[in-house]
């Protein structure tokens, strides 16, 4: 096989799969920290960006435009996490804070901070979850983040306005 054009004008097989796994190279970190804000567990993350990077390899053939490529995937990624929330795939594994056998440092405050942000947002409902982390972390528009969740710009507004309170109600507010 060859790294033609073919005749139709279509790309060939190894170009496609070249691409894809440039791709695959190039976003495959900033989606995996995504899905951990998204699922709070890296190995839960990982598995959710190799979900959603099987299901864009599916349709890879019919994916053209590469400055949209990120906000499809993105829309995957997302998808796929909501769908396996809803199914409850993962409710049989309970998260511990206890570490095991080893003693933890002293963490500094920044690390702390981390701790307990990440925690409270683990305990936000994942559609909530979900509208923090595209609108906040992500920084997309209310319109983008409708459209990766597949819901109007009203029910992320709600969705965000929800998950914000419920943040603040369990994040302790420092006297510092």
């Amino acid at each position: 096989m060859t790294n033609r054009v073919n005749a139709g004008g279509e790309r060939t097989k190894n170009e496609r799969e070249d691409r894809f796994a440039a791709y695959f190279a190039a976003k495959s970190g900033a989606m995996r920290a995504t899905a951990y804000l998204l699922c709070g567990d890296w190995h839960r993350a990982e598995d959710l960006v190799q979900t959603a990077f099987v299901k864009l390899y599916l349709v890879w053939h019919r994916v053209g435009h590469e400055e949209k490529l990120d906000c499809y995937t993105r829309q995957v990624l997302v998808r796929t996490f909501l769908d396996e929330k809803r199914r409850g795939f993962f409710r049989r594994e309970r998260p511990t804070s206890e570490i095991g056998d080893r003693p933890l440092s002293e963490p500094d405050d920044h690390v702390e901070n981390r701790v307990v942000l990440v925690e409270a947002l683990a305990a936000v409902a994942p559609r909530q979850r979900a509208a923090l982390v595209l609108r906040i972390w992500e920084d997309l528009s209310v319109e983008d983040t409708a459209k990766a969740m597949g819901c109007s710009t009203g029910t992320v507004k709600s969705q965000l306005a929800r998950g914000l309170a419920t943040m603040r109600s369990l994040v302790p507010v420092s006297s510092a």
